[in-house]
């Protein structure tokens, strides 16, 4: 084929190589790879870029240390010298679908004093918002891969995979090729669970509530499900700042269930009272987060409200808790709120009993699996 032919067929030229190794002049060296994996999800782990600062910190993270200096130092410059490549994966499957390749780039963030060396917290928007980028990727651009090269002092780096846009999902790969071993993890909150004991006798329950309770009991002095359902669906009707339809029958079923001490499918007078000082615990924390006043909830303000609830997770779990509780426009209402924590609570409860030994690990036969599953 003549060039003028080559330049009339084709109209972009990639060059792919496996490692830099081949890039070297006239002697052979043996770059170290370091290689993640990795995805973008919409309304949880997609941030988009550094333009979008109220979700950009929420994007994939990941800590690089560099250790040794290059052998070489060409250029005069005293550094260590690595190449970050960011692959997309799996779009271009996706033509048949009318996907096109996600505009990607990545930043680069060094890390000193107290967060140095520690990878089980994610850095949050108030680090991004008052840290520089040390290095970013050229550009954010629609190829299938983003690859630049750099020279840093020894030191502890985090690397920030996007999207230029946030929520848009996506599978990617990050590579880091460097002149000496460079060490890596995955930068992520440990898993938490601050559960608050509400430990009530009948006397710390004052007389007004008493009779309230009294009324909406009836007879039987006690509140099933079905009653409970009512009984908050009046509650909510009064609200001003907060949307709500009322809790579903399910969510009323799961409080009923985990705080039913003695069996009998209904809450006692101790029993609602715990109930009732959880839901108003969770009504303030939905009406702080809400801080534009919308009267609900977006799936980025749930990752803080499950941190002022007590619960720490990872990105994880946050896709699993956005695509559980969330709609289609990203939004968690009232009752999605509070069955998510209900739900939280007790799967900890459970997990803390069957280790009483903090091990982490427990072992689970064929009928307790399926029944802590329907939960």
């Amino acid at each position: 084929m003549s060039f003028s032919d080559f330049l009339r067929q084709y109209s972009r030229l990639e060059i792919c190589n496996l490692t830099p190794d081949t890039l070297t002049a006239d002697s052979y060296k043996k770059w170290k790879l370091t290689k993640m994996d990795g995805n973008w999800r919409r309304g949880s782990t997609a941030g988009g870029c550094r333009n979008y600062p109220n979700t950009f910190w929420m994007n994939p993270q990941y800590l690089i240390k560099l250790e040794e200096e290059d052998e070489d130092q060409e250029d005069g410059e005293r550094g260590c010298t690595f190449l970050v490549g960011l692959i997309q994966k799996h779009r271009r499957r996706q033509r048949k679908m009318g996907e096109d390749m996600h505009t990607i780039g990545f930043g680069i963030y060094e890390v000193r004093g107290g967060l140095a060396g520690q990878t089980n917290i994610h850095l949050s928007k108030k680090f991004f918002l008052t840290t520089r980028a040390r290095e970013r990727s050229d550009t954010y651009i629609n190829l299938r891969e983003v690859l630049n090269r750099f020279k840093l002092p020894p030191g502890e780096y985090v690397v920030v995979p996007s999207t230029f846009e946030p929520n848009k999902d996506g599978d990617f790969c990050l590579r880091v090729f460097s002149e000496k071993k460079a060490d890596y993890q995955v930068v992520d909150d440990e898993i938490e669970g601050d559960l608050e004991e509400l430990n009530v006798s009948e006397d710390d329950i004052d007389d007004g509530f008493r009779r309230l309770f009294a009324q909406l009991a009836g007879e039987d002095a006690e509140i099933s499900a079905f009653e409970l359902q009512t009984i908050l669906r009046r509650v909510l009707a009064k609200r001003q700042d907060i949307k709500s339809d009322g809790f579903s029958l399910e969510t009323c079923k799961i409080m009923v269930d985990m705080l039913d001490s003695d069996g009998s499918g209904k809450l006692g007078l101790k029993e609602f009272y715990v109930l009732w000082t959880k839901i108003q615990k969770y009504q303030k924390i939905y009406r702080e987060i809400d801080v534009d006043r919308s009267g609900t909830m977006n799936s980025y303000e749930m990752r803080k409200a499950l941190e002022e609830a007590g619960f720490k997770l990872p990105c994880q779990l946050h896709q699993v808790i956005v695509a559980r509780f969330a709609d289609d426009d990203l939004i968690i209402d009232f009752d999605n709120f509070v069955r998510c924590l209900i739900r939280l609570e007790t799967l900890f409860r459970i997990f803390k009993q069957l280790d009483p030994e903090n091990t982490g690990t427990i072992q689970l036969d064929l009928i307790s699996w399926l029944c802590f599953s329907v939960l």
